[in-house]
């Protein structure tokens, strides 16, 4: 995992909010020039149809009302309400009389057509543009047309757009104070999430989190309720080893330092003098062997830890470490089963991490085994892998246990004063050692009745 990198003197952060708002009134804007882009033409084409539509009933009406023989004011060859409807279109009508020339933008063969009899809708071009053309024959001969400026069209269109912008602009203002209102709502509880990991960094434990908002945040606060749970039950069990560690860190040293007081103020002389320096040694042994493994607990999760393989034969280990633990079991009145394969078994290992393992395991089974009790040494082959195994008669372990078994302490504070303890780092030393010698550590239920632990490791292929 890598550390996140500091951030830049004078760099500020955009907020969450201030994004949001960002990102939807850019999405708006967005979406208003594509539906703009995209509407234009069809907004165009309509307007052309609709422009089309109009023209197409004036035609009529014209050829109608001249057929007739209609006539408006003062000579007018038309009604006035028609001249007004088409002055208010820009329409510009032509009367043809047979042979008459085509007025701008109809062609000859339009013009054939009408002089034909029949009607005409097209389009032309004049000087001043395209136009919408609209033919009808007359019945006494003749014909009437009709131009109409493509431009008409084009005005009602650019106010359709006008009008859409103008819809967009007003969803584009409600959007922007909606959108900080959402962000705002949403940002409330990340803000207190934020807050909480702040006082956890700090030391409190007391802080817990309503989880609210979408799911996604609200996953946030359960899971740093589950870390400020987890937090507490860690500095707990780290409370309660130091406060066992220190306790059996100071019974050899009470020992060591009242027989040097003794010694120096000359109680003890004669014959007890060697007896004292006996048990001093055996309470600084015992002191060396608990610093020891203090040391190797935190030298595993250190960088410098360094392993040693070579290739080793299990068995030969096994005789060897089964020859010192006979000798301590036979003191203690435990009978040792070794179960050690017949021939070598060669894998590449650690030794001395290994043997490690082996006697934190056998002085558990012997701290745990009652007289007259049998504890067993187990090595062998099993599914690919080499099988180190350690089996007692003592009271074994529930599936409570187990799960914590390999944590330091864990075990030490449970049985305190119940069972035999020691200091509750050896165990952790084995699943530690185990997992940098690129192997296992379990445990379970022996066949004896007690507790059985078991290292796997990887055999060469």
């Amino acid at each position: 995992m890598t550390a996140a990198a500091p951030r830049e003197p004078g760099r500020r952060r955009t907020s969450l909010a201030a994004r949001t708002v960002l990102l939807v009134s850019a999405v708006a804007v967005i979406t208003a020039v594509l539906a703009g882009v995209a509407s234009y033409p069809l907004v165009r084409n309509a307007a052309e149809q609709q422009a089309r539509a109009d023209l197409v009933r004036l035609a009529d009406l014209t050829a109608t009302a001249l057929d007739r023989g209609d006539t408006g004011r003062r000579g007018e060859p038309l009604p006035r309400p028609l001249i007004a409807a088409l002055q208010a279109e820009q329409i510009t009508g032509y009367l043809l009389a047979p042979g008459a020339q085509a007025p701008p933008g109809v062609s000859v063969a339009a013009m054939d057509d009408l002089m034909d009899g029949d009607p005409v809708s097209t389009r032309g071009e004049t000087a001043q543009g395209p136009v919408l053309v609209e033919g009808r024959p007359l019945v006494a001969g003749g014909a009437v047309v009709l131009l109409q400026p493509l431009t008409v069209a084009g005005v009602e269109a650019s106010d359709a757009i006008r009008r859409l912008a103008a819809g967009l602009l007003i969803g584009l203002v409600v959007a922007v104070p909606v959108g900080y209102w959402a962000a705002r709502r949403l940002i409330r509880p990340l803000r207190a999430a934020r807050d909480a990991a702040n006082q956890m960094a700090a030391g409190s434990r007391d802080v817990t989190l309503v989880p609210e908002g979408p799911t996604e945040i609200a996953d946030i606060a359960d899971s740093l309720n589950h870390l400020n749970s987890a937090l507490l039950a860690s500095e707990g069990r780290q409370r309660e080893f130091l406060l066992s560690v220190s306790h059996e860190l100071r019974t050899p040293l009470t020992a060591v330092k009242g027989y040097a007081e003794a010694l120096a103020d000359g109680v003890i002389d004669g014959d007890d003098v060697a007896r004292t320096g006996t048990t001093v040694a055996l309470e600084a042994a015992r002191l060396d062997r608990l610093v020891s493994d203090l040391l190797d607990l935190a030298r595993l999760g250190a960088i410098d830890f360094r392993m040693t393989p070579v290739d080793v034969d299990l068995a030969e280990l096994g005789r060897d470490a089964g020859e010192v633990w006979q000798d301590r079991a036979e003191r203690e009145g435990v009978h040792l089963v070794t179960e050690l394969p017949d021939g070598p078994m060669v894998v590449r290992t650690d030794p001395l991490r290994l043997r490690q393992i082996i006697d934190n395991l056998a002085e558990n089974a012997l701290r745990v085994s009652p007289p007259e009790a049998s504890m067993v040494l187990a090595i062998r082959a099993e599914a690919g892998a080499a099988v180190v195994e350690v089996r007692d008669c003592g009271p074994g372990l529930t599936d409570e246990d187990r799960a914590v078994a390999f944590e330091p302490g864990a075990l030490h504070e449970r049985y305190r004063g119940v069972r035999p303890v020691g200091t509750g780092l050896g165990l952790a030393l084995v699943g530690r050692l185990a997992l940098g010698l690129g192997g296992t550590a379990e445990v379970g239920e022996a066949v004896e009745g007690g507790a059985r632990f078991t290292v796997r490791l990887p055999l060469p292929s």
